[in-house]
């Protein structure tokens, strides 16, 4: 084997080009780079790079567009669900809707009916009010969209690593962060659109008695940062998983090199290999299993995070 020996975090996090695991044991590295955008002769001393997950994003984003846009339009025309693939797909978004957003976003239900309690019900302005089917208010309804994009966005990324010369863009801390960044601004956006902002900094202050105390202003300081250790969790949470399951699988393979490079090609290398393999199918099965349950995660959080604040008396 040629080469020197590789560092696994090198195959896991983000590259300027598409290439196989440990490409450089090759005497010839195999793979291409992406192009890049050079500002230098428009006056700008900057370069700009497209990068592997760039890529990755840009096709979960269109997997997404080119699975659901045609079931929309089927269900738009009155289809019923019919076969495997469109079943799957609808239900992803029914569980994500039924189990996920209605259950943390939907006001509670109190003895005078559904909707807002009566302390607050003048504070909503009626445009905001969440739309009514039937005789049950569904908050929800509003923000699915947004958890449906969101889930399916971090599902699809996360799937990606299971495939040949591609990768998880959510083992960067960058794309967590960005996602996470995103679910913060809802936290806040979406309660500030329902209340107005003056009530929903009212809503932070804890009823403690009088207006202003030293203890009150610390606690609503402590409340306030708590939004942002939320959201850092958020993407430090799904960062962590996906980064580690891949170093994980990196690592495995790893033993065939290590092993092969000490002893040569033997029958012990075959048997490591045989070995590595095999582990490295079984863990790629768990790690099917982290990358959905990951997304969910993720989107179960984000959603309690906003009901928290668009049902502040709960």
């Amino acid at each position: 084997m040629a080469g020197h020996a590789p560092n696994p975090v090198d195959e896991v996090q983000d590259k300027r080009g598409f290439w196989p695991f440990f490409e450089h044991l090759f005497d010839e590295p195999r793979g291409w780079n992406l192009p890049s955008i050079d500002f230098r002769p428009l006056g700008l001393n900057y370069e700009f790079h497209l990068t592997k997950f760039m890529i990755l994003e840009l096709i979960a984003a269109v997997l997404i567009l080119g699975i659901y846009i045609p079931l929309a339009k089927k269900a738009k025309d009155g289809g019923l669900p019919t076969g495997w693939f469109w079943n799957l797909f609808e239900g992803l978004l029914t569980f994500i809707r039924d189990e996920v957003a209605r259950p943390n976003l939907d006001p509670p239900e109190h003895d005078h009916g559904h909707g807002h309690p009566p302390e607050i019900e003048h504070a909503v302005p009626e445009h905001h009010k969440a739309p009514v089917y039937g005789h049950v208010v569904h908050e929800a309804d509003k923000y699915v969209p947004f958890l449906w994009t969101l889930f399916l966005f971090v599902l699809f990324c996360n799937l990606l690593g299971m495939f040949p010369l591609m990768g998880s863009p959510t083992a960067s801390i960058w794309v967590t962060g960005a996602l996470a960044l995103i679910s913060f601004i809802m936290m806040h956006a979406a309660a500030i659109y329902k209340f107005g902002p003056v009530r929903y900094f009212v809503n932070l202050w804890p009823n403690m008695g009088p207006a202003l105390t030293p203890v009150s202003a610390l606690i609503f300081v402590i409340e306030l940062m708590g939004t942002f250790i939320k959201s850092f969790v958020l993407a430090v949470r799904l960062f962590a998983n996906m980064f580690a399951g891949h170093m994980v699988l990196a690592n495995i393979l790893l033993f065939i090199y290590a092993v092969g490079n000490a002893m040569g090609m033997g029958l012990l290398w075959g048997g490591v290999t045989f070995a590595s393999v095999l582990g490295v199918v079984a863990l790629s099965l768990l790690e099917l299993f982290v990358g959905c349950l990951q997304a969910y995660i993720f989107v179960f959080l984000t959603a309690l995070f906003m009901g928290m604040s668009l049902n502040p008396e709960h």
